[in-house]
């Protein structure tokens, strides 16, 4: 950070100037640059506050917000260029408001550090990139709504193991991620609480010594509460690993959600078909559509991760207040940013041109003895205790599997070969469409269960819009 003469502006104790890696290490404004907005803002409510308590004339708070708007225009339009010289994006922006008003700019920095100042300005971004993802995730919620509504008989596999389980419906299955997503929706709410605490006149660590205003510029910034001890509020980065921890859980839903449109839209199960817009070819395999959207934000579910634990390493062993090292806090929470509004703005893509293939998913759920635990339930009904009835459904499976018969069209006939219980209704019990209408616990796959379940998301949806 120098002046128009090249000298440092915190350089009055120093005789000599900064080595070449020094500068090179220290500059971070071709990251934090993208924070000039939440930069102007804080700084113009600091002048307003100083100007509240006498320590800036108003004349000089009018010059200041002028100066600041232009300069917000000015790097909206492109023609400001931030100076690596000037290392962040505070002093880029301090040092022209002074070019272009004279001392009023000398004077903005009174009563506030560059330790509060950066404190605030992540608050405030994060906060506006808060309210984004949140559009992103509601936005995505209502597709998978959509998608369930619109395929509700449906009937697939449900798997464990990546084994055929039981029946269930598709539309039950895809509401799964909308789950997921209201319960990121908890973790991203309580990540916007953690930014509610207003730094901003918290000084280096200790306080200022001037009078300030701190709930006039809670309100003016639209803060919750003020934070509460000077020292902590310099150094605290919990807000940031709060959203990260979010990201890192969303990654991973979005990572398992994308593992099976990767499966389903496979050959070996064709359930779905994805729209050309998210697929790509081959250099050399001419027939291939590969499921390129899908793998990359599987992918990205790993970078998330990284991100959570490099603040954590870094922020791990600092002693108190601030320290340097908290400099590289901005570069993992900005990329998770990036990334997790990419990977919603895909998934969203792919779903909304996603093509599902009921047949398949059919011809799917009558292989493999779907309806073997339906077949066991109805001998309980019967009288037959569970473990019983269990081993008498495995034998019948066996025998299948040896005779080469059709397990969901064997004749009660056949059926009473391996138990007296089964009597000629038993036969109904092998089908797999009517299996997911026979799940009338709460939660479960039936019909009116699943359209409860999506009444009660486009709730949630329209609470958090």
């Amino acid at each position: 950070m120098s002046d128009s003469k090249g000298k440092m502006l915190w350089g009055g104790r120093f005789s000599g100037g900064s080595a070449d890696v020094t500068k090179r290490i220290s500059s971070s404004v071709h990251f934090d640059g993208r924070m000039y907005e939440q930069d102007i803002e804080g700084s113009k409510a600091h002048a307003r506050m100083l100007g509240k308590m006498g320590v800036l004339k108003e004349d000089e708070v009018d010059a200041v917000v002028r100066g600041l708007d232009g300069i917000l225009n000015d790097i909206g339009s492109g023609k400001f260029v931030f100076s690596e010289e000037l290392e962040d994006v505070h002093m880029n922006i301090e040092s022209e408001l002074t070019r272009r008003i004279g001392d009023a700019g000398k004077r903005l920095h009174t009563a506030r550090s560059r330790n509060d100042q950066v404190a605030l300005d992540m608050r405030l971004y994060l906060r506006k990139e808060i309210s984004a993802v949140r559009t992103l995730i509601t936005g995505l919620m209502s597709i998978i709504v959509g998608l369930s509504e619109k395929n509700m008989d449906a009937v697939m596999p449900g798997y464990t193991h990546l084994q055929v389980a039981q029946p269930v419906r598709f539309s039950h299955h895809v509401l799964v991620y909308a789950w997921q997503l209201a319960r990121d929706l908890e973790r991203l709410s309580a990540a916007e609480r953690a930014c509610g605490s207003m730094p901003l006149g918290s000084g280096a660590l200790a306080g200022v010594n001037y009078g300030n205003d701190r709930e006039f510029l809670m309100k003016e910034l639209g803060f919750d509460r003020v934070a509460e001890n000077s020292m902590d509020a310099v150094s605290d980065r919990d807000f940031a690993l709060d959203f990260l921890y979010f990201a890192s859980v969303l990654g991973s839903h979005l990572s398992r959600f994308c593992e099976e449109l990767v499966l389903w839209s496979s050959s070996e199960f064709g359930y779905i078909r994805l729209a050309d817009g998210v697929t790509t070819g081959s250099s050399i395999m001419p027939q291939k559509r590969n499921p390129d959207v899908a793998e990359l934000i599987r992918g990205k579910s790993g970078r998330l991760y990284g991100n959570l634990f490099s603040l954590l390493t870094i922020m791990k062993g600092l002693p108190l207040a601030y320290n340097r090292d908290m400099q590289e806090d901005k570069e993992p929470l900005f990329d998770s940013v990036d990334t997790v509004k990419i990977c919603l703005e895909g998934m969203a893509e792919m779903l909304s041109g996603m093509e599902v293939n009921a047949r398949r998913m059919k011809e799917s759920v009558y292989r493999n003895y779907s309806t073997a635990t339906d077949v066991a339930d109805y001998l309980v009904g019967k009288g037959v205790p569970f473990r019983e009835s269990h081993e008498i459904v495995g034998r019948i499976v066996a025998h299948c599997e040896e005779k080469g018969l059709d397990f969901f069209n064997l004749d009660a006939k056949t059926l009473r070969g391996f138990s007296g219980a089964f009597g000629d209704d038993a036969v109904g019990y092998f089908n797999p469409e009517s299996s997911v209408e026979r799940k009338v616990s709460a939660g479960g796959t039936s019909g009116s269960s699943v359209k409860g379940q999506a009444a009660r998301l486009r709730e949630i949806i329209k609470l958090y819009s």
